[in-house]
């Protein structure tokens, strides 16, 4: 696959297939064009010798310090290594290589004064797969990521580090000679442009809307796989009850979970009970009230998403009228945001996920199922510490909802006085999908464990499935097992998409 930056930006998919894939970056000409464009014009100010920030001013609280022209290529090295002061663990290659070409898309929207040739250096290093080391402490979502965004700057120079093979760190000089590629030099304006951006934020937000788009439908899964195994109702999600409260994601997870219930014998064991379930417990009647908010919040961050992909994030910008202007489009309150509310909504469905598995291991509220989901309870524990494990990951899940968006600290000598913390709001946000994961895995062990208790009942055909991509591992229902294992099984089909498939393969497709 081959992803075109065109002067309009590029996709979510394109971000995907670049971060996660192996496809090949190529500048369009019209891209290039534009670039050349916005670099007259910097040319021509730096002729005329009008002070303008980051072009022949200093930064941040500097501003007004000028700069000698002869001075002005120096100005943008010291920049880069100066602002290249993260410390932490290196950054996932993904959210890295996902960052660099949102830069590349930033910078051929032809609004920032580069010379084609600094875009171009950034797409070899994807092309070439070089991958910069960035730390993940550094940015404050301010003046955009500077310190993530000027690691990566840093390789283009030879100077830094990129991560090696095996995750190792590995001088960027030796990396570059290798890859075959020259380091380059920086003229005017270029190093701010390299720097000056969301897009280590933005990066992290597309990857994880992509994730939590897939997570909330495996949601509906689990959901009714412990429903089913707790031989709960149907009635709860019909569609006329969806209908009298019309909001979006709330139908779409109800018709879900009612599709997954049908043509099941365990279903079928109870359904014309009048006596039975006369109201189901919140975790299971209101599944689709909580994954369907979250599917409504998920469609409004990707709106923000969407907009910001389409923005002009660098400062100073270049106006097609040859006026070089000071903005605040870098600051990140609007992805910050956006990541702090997509993380509550996600600790949320973990949390509601979390209920109905200690509803399916407790032998007073399990109707019928053995204490812990073990056939010889006592001697064996089953579930039980499984569902430890899930309630310890809901309490982190509940820490790392707390916002950080709505933290701040001053910095530049005041001149940054107010900052969004977004980096920190969608690298936290990742961990809570990771989170979501293992807990949909546990509750997914769970909903296999009891239906596979219920034979000789035939489960739904999502049951089925769900039974066979477990069975391999977790086998039948009885003595211990290491426990460990099974679980990495579980996060491993919750998070991957053949479960999903087979499912719809059955039933067709789920919302």
């Amino acid at each position: 696959m081959t992803v075109t930056i065109l002067p309009t930006g590029v996709s979510p998919a394109d971000v995907l297939a670049v971060a996660r894939g192996t496809a090949k970056i190529v500048l369009d000409p019209a891209a290039v064009d534009a670039m050349a464009t916005s670099r007259s014009i910097v040319d021509d100010i730096e002729a005329a010798g009008r002070p303008v920030y980051g072009v022949s001013t200093g930064f941040g609280a500097l501003a007004n310090t000028f700069v000698a022209p002869e001075r002005r290529a120096e100005l943008q090295h010291a920049l880069i290594r100066s602002h290249a002061a993260g410390v932490g663990a290196p950054m996932p290659r993904e959210v890295v290589r996902a960052m660099m070409l949102l830069r590349v898309r930033s910078l051929a929207l032809g609004r920032s004064g580069v010379r084609p040739l600094v875009a171009e250096a950034l797409v070899d290093l994807l092309n070439r797969d070089v991958t910069p080391w960035v730390p993940e402490h550094g940015s404050l979502g301010a003046s955009g990521d500077l310190a993530p965004l000027a690691h990566c700057a840093l390789v283009l120079l030879g100077e830094g580090w990129v991560l090696g093979p095996d995750g190792e760190r590995v001088p960027a000089a030796d990396a570059l000679r290798r890859a075959g590629l020259p380091p380059i030099e920086l003229a005017a304006k270029e190093g701010l442009a390299l720097i000056n951006g969301t897009d280590g934020m933005l990066a992290m937000l597309l990857l994880a809307i992509h994730d939590a788009a897939h997570l909330f439908t495996m949601a509906d899964v689990t959901a009714a796989l412990a429903i089913e195994a707790m031989l709960g109702s149907e009635r709860p999600f019909l569609p006329e009850l969806h209908a009298i409260r019309p909001h979006p994601g709330q139908g779409v997870s109800a018709a879900n979970i009612h599709r997954l219930l049908q043509d099941s014998r365990v279903m079928d064991s109870h359904r014309d009970d009048l006596a039975h379930a006369v109201q189901d417990a919140y975790s299971m009647r209101c599944a689709p009230q909580v994954a369907g908010a979250a599917r409504d919040t998920l469609d409004f961050v990707r709106t923000v998403a969407g907009r910001e992909l389409v923005s002009v994030v660098d400062n100073p910008v270049v106006l097609p009228d040859g006026r070089v202007e000071s903005t605040g489009n870098f600051h990140g309150a609007p992805l910050g945001f956006a990541a702090d509310f997509l993380a509550i909504a996600a600790a949320e469905v973990g949390a509601i996920a979390e209920r109905r598995v200690d509803r399916l291991l407790d032998v007073t509220r399990s109707r019928d199922l053995p204490a812990f989901l073990s056939p010889d309870a006592g001697v064996n524990s089953g579930l039980m510490i499984a569902q430890y494990t899930a309630a310890g990951i809901v309490a982190e899940n509940r820490r790392l909802a707390a916002p950080a968006s709505v933290d701040s600290l001053p910095t530049s000598g005041m001149q940054e006085d107010h900052v969004s913390m977004g980096w920190a709001s969608t690298k936290k946000l990742r961990s809570v999908l990771d989170n979501l994961t293992s807990l949909l895995a546990v509750e997914l062990l769970a909903g296999v464990r009891g239906l596979q208790l219920r034979a000789p009942l035939t489960p739904s055909p999502a049951g089925r499935a769900a039974i066979a991509a477990l069975g391999g591992v977790a086998g039948e229902p009885g003595p211990d097992v290491f426990l460990a294992p099974v679980m990495e099984a579980a996060r491993a089909v919750v998070g991957g998409p053949e479960l999903r498939a087979a499912i719809e393969q059955e039933i067709g497709p789920l919302g």
